[in-house]
């Protein structure tokens, strides 16, 4: 029998003036979010935070990952106009800090890293002050692509690991740990650019496999860690093997300081982009 979801997981739902004028700005300039598609369980309090983690290229992803909510259909064309809406909006919204993100587009010669290069131009000609965090997928590893990503200079480049080596192909499928390990560590040995990834926990793993995946990413060049609980999307998703306790997640971040890393944030209720401008 499952484990039920605990109390500390639950959020309550919050319907204010803020979080309208949020959706408002993003249906307006005609924005997805990953708030919206992923399901995220911080969707209301980053709204009343007058922020959103913005999903570009569509809402269709090439990729079948079996813990997430995206749909994996066929995708859409390119709006050349996104990056544009993208920009709009977060002046509108007044963002000292913008977080950009996307489904995978394998079906894109360049893996959709121009187009994030674009969102990236865009937003520094509107709001020159924000500071832009972009959470990528793997590219296929193809340094081209991410030369591309490097020559817009994002503020931090995100790429999350996701999971530990031995759970990867069950979770990622058409993923890979040493590819996405070895993207970071090109991000970071060819620019200055601030690297972070996360993991999602609750699929199986044990701690071993746990410090083995913080010092991959430590060797790798990796900045900024997140980790969080695993929380399954439907009945279709992979299960929940595991609801960490408040007690291993000091744990965890006792291990995240042993391993070198200065700047995480770790909780149960933590994604990639919950806070992000706290660690970049």
């Amino acid at each position: 029998m499952r484990e039920r979801l605990p109390e500390y997981l639950k959020r309550p739902i919050i319907d204010t003036d803020k979080t309208k004028t949020v959706r408002k700005i993003l249906k307006h300039n005609c924005l997805n979010t990953v708030c919206e598609n992923a399901r995220c369980p911080n969707k209301n309090e980053c709204y009343t935070k007058n922020t959103a983690t913005f999903l570009i290229m569509g809402n269709n992803c090439t990729r079948n990952c079996r813990y997430c909510n995206i749909s994996c259909n066929k995708p859409e064309a390119l709006d050349s106009d996104e990056p544009k809406h993208i920009a709009k909006a977060v002046s509108d919204l007044g963002l000292r800090y913008a977080v950009i993100t996307s489904v995978t587009r394998d079906d894109l010669p360049d893996g959709g890293a121009e187009h994030f290069a674009n969102c990236i131009r865009e937003i520094r000609k509107l709001s020159p002050e924000c500071k832009i965090e972009i959470l990528t997928p793997d590219f296929k590893g193809d340094k081209k692509s991410l030369d591309i990503i490097i020559n817009a200079h994002p503020d931090v480049f995100n790429h999350n690991i996701e999971t530990v080596r031995g759970i990867f192909k069950t979770a990622r499928p058409q993923g890979n740990y040493d590819i996405s390990l070895n993207v970071l560590s090109y991000v970071k040995n060819n620019s200055n650019i601030q690297t972070k990834s996360g993991l999602m926990i609750g699929l199986g793993e044990n701690f071993e496999q746990i410090k083995e995946t913080l010092c991959d990413l430590k060797n790798a060049g990796c900045d900024i860690l997140t980790i969080g609980q695993y929380i399954q999307p439907s009945k279709e998703h992979l299960p929940v093997e595991k609801y960490y306790s408040l007690d291993e997640y000091e744990q965890l971040k006792k291990l995240a300081d042993d391993v070198g890393f200065i700047k995480h944030q770790i909780g149960p209720l933590v994604r990639s982009s919950y806070n992000a401008s706290e660690l970049g």
